[in-house]
């Protein structure tokens, strides 16, 4: 269920050659509840997992009526529905914009969550707190919380990954987009971070590791789980200009990048300390820096 405001249906009729199989798919606003409703009554649903929502942070800052509305409202508007119709397992994907600027690095779950700098990290703390204030209230409620670092990547057939049009606001869409011409250049928005070159750190998971985490979180709600928190990221940093390099040694292609100011509610560090996921859920990312990238390539150049 999407309504597509950046995404195609050409990515489904791509999921279903891969599969071999026809994904029902349904183009469905959240916030259109009898839309919605129609889909419960006609399908028999077990489990809800709830990707939707807006999530560019430079967006979040100039639009935040438009995030709350969306993300929240669209959550609520869900939740209501799966009620109505007795469906009381969900995994949401959260974000770790929900820890703010870390007060510590590599950051667990139990860092406190809630000091959020934009926007868009305070819809994806709001809708934790919701989910848990319900999970406590109504005990037949069993959520998992999947806090993203950073997915990027793509399926190794190239057929699937973040292919955005014009010029991407994520790193890794943007830096393949450059090294296979369609933008002329990369912007590095900010050189003044305390980090090891100046430019931002993150922790990027290949998104095939990302889908099997989520594998791994449908299988775990079998144990009627409640309420429960997983970092879903590497445990590793990488530099913005660290990432652009790693992309031309993996594609062979250069990458020009030019120097401009920080973008609002951005912040320097972030990475993930992603063992409580390996413990509980068996679930540990393998794929590598290089892959990502090479990945990457093969998607850009379909």
């Amino acid at each position: 269920m999407d309504n597509l405001p950046k995404a195609s249906m050409e990515s489904m009729r791509r999921v279903n050659e891969i599969t071999g199989k026809q994904v029902p798919t349904f183009s469905i606003d959240m916030l259109d509840k009898d839309a919605f409703r129609d889909l419960f009554k006609k399908h028999k649903i077990l489990c809800v997992m709830h990707f939707a929502g807006l999530k560019t942070v430079e967006e979040s800052c100039h639009k935040p009526l438009l995030y709350y509305k969306t993300n929240i409202g669209g959550t609520i508007s869900l939740l209501e529905g799966m009620k109505e119709f007795g469906v009381y397992n969900m995994i949401f994907s959260s974000s770790a914009a929900v820890y703010g600027s870390p007060s510590y690095l590599p950051i667990d779950e139990k860092h406190p969550v809630g000091g959020c700098i934009n926007p868009y990290g305070k819809t994806k703390y709001f809708i934790e707190e919701i989910l848990k204030d319900n999970c406590s209230a109504e005990k037949q409620w069993n959520v998992v919380l999947l806090r993203y670092f950073n997915p990027v990547g793509a399926h190794v057939t190239g057929k699937l990954g973040e292919d955005p049009q014009g010029i991407p606001s994520d790193l890794m869409p943007y830096v393949s987009h450059v090294a296979v011409g369609r933008v002329k250049e990369l912007t590095v928005y900010g050189v003044d971070y305390d980090t090891p070159d100046g430019t931002e750190v993150r922790d990027y998971i290949n998104v095939v590791d990302w889908a099997q985490g989520h594998v791994a979180a449908l299988k775990y709600l079998e144990k009627d789980c409640g309420f429960k928190v997983f970092n879903l990221g590497t445990g590793k940093g990488y530099c913005v200009i660290e990432m652009a390099k790693a992309f031309e040694t993996a594609s062979g292609k250069p990458v020009p990048y030019k120097i401009a100011g920080r973008h609002a509610g951005d912040i320097a560090s972030c990475y993930a300390d992603a063992s409580l996921v390996e413990k509980e859920l068996g679930w540990k990312a393998k794929l590598d820096l290089a892959k990502m990238c090479e990945d990457s390539m093969v998607l850009a150049i379909q």
